[in-house]
Parts: structure tokens; sequence; C-alpha cells
């Protein structure tokens, strides 16, 4: 069964200025995808200003997405809500399953979703 995706909002048509805790999580993103050469990275930020980073898993035994790894690292050090996540990837699209784990936390956190290049091309509210 193929997984629901949620597309992004446009963030607008031209280079988006992220305030600079919501850009760190696109910096935090973008590092982690890039160090481990996964298909996605991805970074939330919780209650407390913490920031948990994490890379997309793709084992024959184990498939998490970046943002889900995200969520589960955050949860596990503690979070009980989530200000903001990003994720970095060559998709069109935000997948169903990470969108999902960030609104577990959060009904209105916003999600950036960028480029490999840290370009902004969405925001995800609902």
């Amino acid at each position: 069964m193929p997984e629901p995706t949620v597309t992004a909002v446009p963030a607008s048509t031209g280079a988006v200025t992220l305030a600079a805790e919501d850009a760190k999580l696109v910096t935090l993103a973008r590092s982690v995808r890039a160090r481990v050469g996964a298909v996605e990275g991805a970074a939330v930020r919780d209650q407390d200003g913490r920031t948990y980073a994490a890379a997309t898993v793709a084992l024959p035994s184990l498939a998490v997405t970046a943002l889900q790894l995200a969520v589960a690292s955050a949860v596990s050090a503690g979070a009980t809500r989530l200000e903001a996540a990003a994720v970095v990837t060559e998709a069109s699209a935000l997948d169903g399953s990470g969108h999902a784990a960030v609104r577990d936390l959060a009904a209105d956190a916003p999600i950036f979703v960028a480029a490999p290049d840290g370009v902004v091309f969405g925001t995800v509210v609902a």
C-alpha cells in the first residue's frame, strides 16, 4: 500500500526568510542528510527549545523516515510537544507518516520542507 503524502503549501514565490531557530532546523536536517548520504534529513524542536536531528533509515528489517526518527528521538528524551520541524528532501511532498508523527505532538507546529540546497519550498501547517 503506498504511503500517503501531504503537499506542502508553497512558502512564497521567492526565497523564504525563516526565524533563526527555524533556519537552524533546516541546517541540522541538511547536515545529517549529507553526513550519512540519506534520502532525507529532518530536525525537530521541542517545547524546551531542544533540537533533535535524524536521517532516513532503510534496512531490510526496518524502515523509518527521517521525520519519524527525529520525533521518536525527541519523545525518547522526554519531549511532550513540538514547536517546529524541518525536512530536507528531493521529494515534492512530505510523507504522510512523518507528518502524522509531528501531529501526534503538535497540531499546529509548522513543518518546513526544503530542498537539499536548503531552500524552503513549502510549509505544512495542518
